[in-house]
């Protein structure tokens, strides 16, 4: 899925150990659409994408993210963890094509149909 707004907050960082005893880190961000009815919509990356995508507050993005539910102690928590972030306005601006010329056939101006005098049909 993906959605676009403005970084309206940067949380710090957390890391801890896992019950494995593998080291873990995630980054916290919250973003603001730009629809008609804006929505603040909390996210995170998690393990290496925190180096990966550094944002900053006030900055457009388009957010790639994958959105997961679990179970703990009989409560459901609902996440969103993002896999991919673009400058917004880097992805909006178009892409310069090269320039084909055409055939001289394809470019003329199209011939007006030919009328005849004598005929009467109104179509």
């Amino acid at each position: 899925m993906e959605i676009t707004g403005k970084i309206i907050f940067d949380l710090p960082e957390q890391s801890g150990q896992s019950k494995t005893g593998n080291p873990w880190r995630k980054k916290e961000y919250v973003l603001e659409t730009e629809d008609t009815y804006p929505r603040k919509v909390h996210f995170d990356f998690f393990g290496d994408r925190v180096d990966q995508f550094r944002l900053h507050v006030g900055q457009r993005v388009r957010l790639s993210f994958d959105i997961e539910s679990r179970e703990y102690n009989g409560r459901w928590f609902t996440s969103i963890r993002g896999w991919r972030a673009e400058d917004a306005d880097m992805a909006a601006a178009p892409a310069q094509a090269p320039s084909v010329s055409a055939p001289a056939a394809a470019t003329a101006a199209p011939v007006p149909p030919v009328v005849n005098a004598t005929d009467d049909l109104p179509f």
